[in-house]
């Protein structure tokens, strides 16, 4: 299973989670995530992943359901939990919070997997990256940054 979209991002970053992991920040405020702390301590959690560019603007987003990926490779691989299915892969302007959640109207995508725990590959070249997930045992991640591709 793969694919590619396109997305724009006005806070130089995506954010990949199942929807239902961060259930608990509808209510919260719409940019919960740009203090780095909780946004550390959910992407440490396992609730998100939230990619942090460098640069607002277009990305071509490729993204694969890929069992090649190796577990060997863990300084490469971070890890979500996946409670529900529904999975928003886009841009982080989305995420939930301020009583919304992404929907189709939003311009990333709406994967449906198999529920479980995922370890992603993550890859960026210029405007191009590339999202690689496996299924994993692992949920969490023990990071003491915020992720930067």
């Amino acid at each position: 299973m793969n694919g590619k979209f396109q997305v724009i991002t006005d806070t130089a970053a995506l954010c990949l989670y199942d929807l239902a992991s961060l259930k608990h920040r509808v209510e919260d405020t719409a940019d919960w995530w740009s203090i780095a702390e909780d946004e550390l301590a959910e992407v440490n959690a396992g609730n998100c992943l939230f990619l942090n560019l460098g640069e607002d603007g277009q990305y071509e987003v490729q993204w694969s359901l890929d069992e090649s990926v190796k577990e060997v490779e863990i300084e490469l691989l971070y890890h979500f939990r996946v409670p529900s299915g529904t999975v928003y892969v886009g841009a982080a302007d989305d995420v939930t919070g301020g009583e919304l959640e992404p929907d189709d109207s939003c311009g990333g995508m709406l994967l449906q997997l198999e529920p479980g725990n995922y370890a992603c590959r993550i890859t960026k070249e210029d405007n191009q990256i590339s999202i690689a997930m496996k299924p994993s045992l692992q949920s969490e991640n023990n990071l003491s940054d915020l992720i930067r591709i």
